[in-house]
């Protein structure tokens, strides 16, 4: 580990978390300030959707590649790409969208500093992190998803209704320019060498790790869906703009400390995190079917359900991986990250197009059946894994 006092740990994990929230964000300002850019640029729930399915499906494809140059580049040269990325994608969103088309150019380039900020992010914690707080490191820097909902949440009542939406994607292109000059001033610029990784030949069980792609790909399409269309569904509910941005803020809040207290937890428990993961998701379709009632007091407790517990899942997932996949933190996060931006490419638009067509209630009655299934499925995926140790045990 290059850093081993608690002010370096506590560093690293907070440049996680900041790079990791600078990528998610701008799916959820999207989302967040609907209302605003719906007026502006006449637009419907189906491009909400197609805009945050982009974003995900550009991280989805990018995620692999941007593994390997992250790899290649060490922490402050990739992070200055990531950034760079990640300033254009603002600025082109905040000066030039005056239509779709620009809007959801916007978005990809976006989508695509998101996946290279993501891996930036989780190389740093499997360098630097050792693995009795890696529970815990994970659970944070998984938190940055619901911080960047938070943030989005809170910029409508702050910015958007005040300034503009635009000028939202104006402060994120700032914020780059923060992360960049953070990166300039870090003397530490190490690739990871072949020494840092597993063998190849002590991998986990491919079948598992697909499985697990899938599973995540389908909680994270429900999951998505709720951070992207719960303010609109409030508002048409007769909730107005700024308590609707609140509300998603303070879901999303709960939704950070779920995530950080399942690390922490996870970092005491002796095994039987995958089933801990497939219980949040049961307990959170539970929040999906009271969202689906359309009463608001039921509204706002299921979205707290939701977020709280069906959303709380992916830093305590990676870790699971981790501990019963070989302790392969690439692997783990690859796999999870992989399926969590898939189910993001295809939730949203899949879901904007089912409300659009049908209803909200549908959709959020379908997005309870998805997460009931992936729980399902990944118990599953616990047993091969389990399989596979008993079988072939770990090289020392």
């Amino acid at each position: 580990m290059s850093d081993p006092s608690r002010t370096g740990l506590v560093r690293r994990l907070s440049a996680a978390a900041a790079l990791s929230t600078l990528g998610a964000i701008p799916a959820f300002l999207l989302g967040a300030q609907f209302v605003l850019i719906q007026e502006d640029l006449s637009l419907d729930e189906r491009h909400l959707g197609v805009a945050v399915g982009i974003f995900f499906a550009a991280a989805a494809v990018a995620s692999l590649p941007a593994g390997s140059v992250a790899d290649r580049l060490g922490q402050r040269a990739s992070t200055l790409v990531a950034g760079g990325l990640s300033f254009t994608a603002a600025v082109i969103v905040a000066v030039a969208a005056r239509g779709t088309a620009v809007l959801l150019m916007g978005v990809g380039v976006a989508g695509v500093a998101n996946a290279a900020l993501q891996m930036t992010a989780n190389a740093s914690l499997a360098r630097s992190i050792p693995r009795r707080r890696q529970g815990l490191a994970f659970g944070i820097k998984q938190s940055a998803v619901p911080l960047a909902i938070l943030l989005g949440g809170l910029a409508v009542p702050a910015v958007g209704l005040l300034v503009g939406w635009r000028w939202t994607f104006g402060a994120l292109a700032l914020c780059a320019v923060v992360v960049m000059a953070l990166a300039l001033r870090d003397g530490t610029d190490r690739p990871m060498t072949a020494s840092t990784t597993a063998s190849a030949t002590d991998g986990a069980p491919r079948a598992a790790l697909v499985l697990t792609a899938v599973a995540a790909t389908m909680a994270n399409g429900a999951a998505n869906s709720l951070g992207a269309f719960l303010p609109a569904w409030t508002y048409s509910l007769g909730v107005s703009t700024g308590a609707s941005g609140l509300l998603l803020a303070l879901c999303a809040a709960v939704c950070v400390a779920a995530r950080v207290l399942s690390g922490w937890a996870g970092d005491r428990r002796a095994g039987r995190n995958i089933p801990w993961v497939a219980a949040q998701m049961s307990l959170g379709a539970v929040g999906f079917v009271l969202l689906a009632q359309g009463d608001l007091p039921l509204v706002v407790l299921g979205a707290l359900i939701a977020f709280g517990f069906g959303w709380a899942w992916p830093g305590l997932l990676i870790f699971a991986v981790v501990r019963v996949g070989r302790d392969r933190p690439a692997s783990a996060s690859s796999a999870v990250q992989s399926g969590g931006f898939a189910g993001g490419a295809l939730g949203p638009p899949l879901f904007g197009w089912l409300i659009v067509t049908t209803s909200y209630e549908t959709g959020w009655l379908a997005a309870a059946g998805l997460l009931l299934a992936a729980a399902a499925l990944l118990l599953y995926c616990r047993r091969l894994f389990l399989r596979d140790l008993h079988r072939r045990p770990p090289a020392e």
